[in-house]
């Protein structure tokens, strides 16, 4: 198995995953369990094909994408933080519109249930063949990657500087661990949670867009197939910081990867297909016990229990 085109498919399936988990810790930071990750993707995942379609410009569906997105995430801030739903709830809401929304749309406007498949769809920004031989073996891993892949990299030091090194992100982060003392301390505890949710919203545009936009080109009904709710694993596993979640992203992305080179062998593919699921389950097992260990009180020297 070569190695390098191993990573390259790492690094490709990591990606929405890496976006949803960001998307997911930012919320988690301001006290928001965001669920609403995967409907958000999804509706950024349809709008980039029927913009893209529409249009024939690559750049107009992925803004299109991250617009709708972003869209999506202020109506579960007005839900929420206006109206004072209960986050989980507005968010599963969320995410139901967003499938049934996306397959209403398909048979309204494009009278195909199945999907949205353009006859020639414009091709995002990719990396070019050979551009990045000089650099060595992450060269070739990074060949061929398209500009979203990029984006999702760079994201992850973006958001641990936006989170610890800038005022804002010291506010929202206050928002989220005690909002009786930031509202004491004159933080906008309100404005600090639509902004998290804002920026999940664009986060989460940029997964729908690299879904729809890198390789396939088309559009199928609830094709994130839960990669919203796996980076929100991804989230709690990394404990709701930019690294460790990013890491976890990468393991994640890494059980994908190994899951399509399986099925060159012998293997049921219903096994192959659980395979990431699997690891998200393993690793919320693991977060929760780690929790668990880190909250368990301690006992005085000599004490026994009974």
């Amino acid at each position: 198995m070569d190695i390098q085109s191993l990573l390259a498919s790492v690094l490709e399936q990591s990606t929405p995953i890496l976006l949803a988990a960001l998307a997911a810790m930012i919320t988690l930071r301001a006290n928001i369990l965001n669920v609403a990750v995967e409907g958000m993707m999804l509706v950024a995942a349809f709008t980039a094909i029927a913009v893209g379609n529409a249009t024939g410009s690559a750049s107009l569906a992925f803004l299109a994408a991250v617009a709708a997105a972003i869209l999506m995430s202020q109506l579960l801030a007005l839900l929420t933080l206006r109206f004072s739903a209960d986050f989980i709830v507005a968010g599963l809401g969320i995410n139901l519109l967003a499938a049934g929304g996306t397959l209403f749309a398909l048979e309204r406007f494009y009278n195909s249930p199945g999907g949205l498949r353009p006859p020639s769809f414009p091709d995002v920004w990719h990396i070019p063949d050979g551009s990045l031989s000089f650099v060595p073996f992450l060269g070739r891993i990074l060949e061929g990657q398209s500009f979203i892949v990029i984006l999702a990299l760079l994201a992850v030091p973006a958001t641990a500087v936006f989170l610890y090194q800038t005022p804002t992100g010291a506010n929202l982060r206050a928002a989220g661990e005690d909002e009786h003392a930031a509202r004491s301390a004159g933080i906008r505890v309100g404005l600090m949670k639509a902004l998290a949710v804002g920026i999940s919203g664009l986060l989460s545009g940029l997964a729908g867009a690299q879904l729809a936009m890198d390789k396939l080109h088309f559009f199928l009904p609830d094709m994130t197939s839960g990669r919203g709710f796996i980076g929100l694993a991804a989230t709690l596993f990394g404990g709701g910081l930019p690294w460790m979640t990013a890491a976890a992203s990468f393991l994640f992305g890494f059980f994908g990867a190994l899951g399509d080179r399986l099925q060159a062998f012998a293997i049921p593919s219903q096994f192959v297909l659980m395979l990431p699921y699997i690891a998200a389950i393993l690793g919320l097992t693991f977060a929760r016990w780690r929790a668990h260990r880190r909250n368990r009180p301690a006992r005085l020297p000599g004490h026994q229990t009974t």
